[in-house]
């Protein structure tokens, strides 16, 4: 059985560590210094954390403030408010002059559960991923976490880093590689389909793949840590590869993951794409295993998503070699 750890406890061990390593790091919260997992940072230097109470947008200018004095800011709070209530402050005051603000936002996708709609931050990557100069990140366990905020200490301009509080398992070891804009290719057997994945579903990707092996179906597993910048040559050499693609992501699929692979796709390397993600609704008030199974983040959904893939590929390869016309 995995370890489990929440990504907000990996941000918050790293936090402190590289806190301690560089003076010029401070960390803004809103009313969130336990939650946010900030508590750590506190205790070690005090002089460095400001809580600006229950309000974002205030924190996010003053975040802006630090940050054109020189100082690396991480500012915490939560996903939906810093998506939502802040987004024309990190655009215009942090993204436009590109500040080195670090967006910390817990209670990413689902996580929220039982606070429901209020405290689930299920579009932020999709809002995020449209500022100019952002840079979003969303791992997928307490490992790469760790290994983000350390590459986001020196990392040019600002960045969203997008959390979960719950306990989820760690797939990661301390070597894994994590670089800023690159994708990891998890598992690389398979040339039938391809499964691209961001954040906190990487598991059930993998555990879909395997699934899909025993049906006879070769399904490679890409994660993007990274949703922007993103790993183009990865994404093209995949999609070339199998010639299908399903993206998986615990986010609205509008401007999401799958999104942004078909975007690319669509212009470099056109093929099918089939999303699985929450399909453009709004939750309920529940636990993450139930709004997980609501929003069809399943294995049974990701197999059914890449049949229908499959099926239009070779519908595809058909009409090519009978010649196709359009009219």
């Amino acid at each position: 059985m995995r370890e489990e750890r929440s990504t907000i406890d990996g941000f918050g061990e790293a936090l402190c560590e590289v806190g301690r390593e560089r003076s010029e790091i401070v960390a803004l919260v809103a009313d969130t210094l336990k939650s946010m997992g900030v508590l750590a940072f506190k205790e070690s230097c005090p002089e460095r954390v400001f809580d600006l109470g229950i309000a974002e947008q205030n924190m996010i200018m003053v975040a802006a403030g630090l940050a054109s004095t020189g100082k690396i800011v991480f500012a915490a709070s939560y996903a939906v408010f810093l998506s939502l209530r802040t987004l024309e402050q990190i655009r215009t005051f942090i993204a436009y002059p590109g500040l080195k603000v670090r967006i910390v936002a817990g209670l990413g996708g689902l996580s929220g559960g039982r606070d429901g709609v209020t405290h689930q931050g299920t579009e932020d990557l999709s809002l995020l991923r449209a500022i100019p100069n952002m840079t979003v990140i969303n791992p997928a366990d307490a490992t790469e976490v760790e290994k983000a905020v350390r590459a986001l200490v020196d990392w040019p301009g600002p960045a969203y880093l997008r959390l979960s509080r719950l306990k989820t398992p760690v797939f990661f070891s301390a070597d894994h590689p994590f670089q800023i804009g690159r994708a990891n290719l998890l598992q690389p057997e398979g040339e039938d389909v391809a499964l691209v994945v961001t954040g906190l579903p990487v598991g059930l990707a993998l555990e879909a793949s395997d699934a899909m092996r025993k049906e006879g179906i070769g399904a490679p597993v890409l994660e993007f840590h990274t949703l922007k910048p993103m790993d183009k040559e990865a994404l093209f050499s995949l999609a070339s590869r199998c010639g299908a693609v399903v993206s998986i992501e615990e986010n609205n699929i509008l401007g999401g993951l799958g999104s942004a692979v078909a975007e690319l796709l669509a212009e470099s390397y056109p093929v099918p794409v089939f999303r699985v993600g929450i399909a453009d609704r709004f939750s309920e008030s529940a636990s993450r295993e139930e709004l997980w199974q609501q929003a069809g983040l399943t294995v049974e959904n990701v197999l059914a998503a890449a049949k229908r893939a499959l099926a239009l590929k070779e519908a595809m390869a058909t009409r090519g070699r009978k010649g196709h016309d359009p009219r």
